[in-house]
């Protein structure tokens, strides 16, 4: 089993807590990443839309897989996110891609969309990648 492989079984594990609340990373390569999260009454706020932090979630740990393919073990340092359209439909995909890759800090773009391909939100991800690899902490 490859490297990205065993990332995907490890993120997408059930007793971690993306996949608690319908996060699924569903492919890595190329220092990219994607997933999706399932549009469940668990995950909506009270007005009825997809809450926030479920979007953050989903981006966080899809930029996070995404950030891992550095062979690094590496941590959020920072995010930022614009909520542009209200999180409807039955299902959010996200998109990670890289926008800066350096020694120890890397940035990530994010875009999430509905299941009829609308923009719902962007965000900026930026990642500590530490000394540890991957394979030394059991990835």
């Amino acid at each position: 089993m490859d490297s990205y492989s065993k990332l995907l079984e490890r993120e997408n594990h059930p007793s971690h807590f993306a996949p608690l609340i319908g996060v699924v990373v569903t492919r890595i390569w190329d220092r990219k990443a994607e997933g999706y999260l399932d549009v469940t009454p668990d995950v909506l706020n009270p007005m009825g839309i997809v809450h926030g932090g479920a979007m953050g979630t989903l981006a966080d740990t899809v930029a996070g897989c995404a950030a891992f393919t550095c062979g690094r073990v590496c941590v959020t340092l920072d995010c930022t996110m614009q909520y542009l359209a209200p999180g409807t439909g039955s299902r959010l995909f996200c998109r990670a891609e890289p926008k800066k890759l350096g020694k120890t800090i890397l940035v990530y773009d994010i875009v999430i969309t509905n299941d009829q391909g609308q923009m719902v939100a962007t965000g900026t991800y930026t990642f500590f990648a530490k000394e540890i690899t991957v394979e030394e902490a059991g990835f």
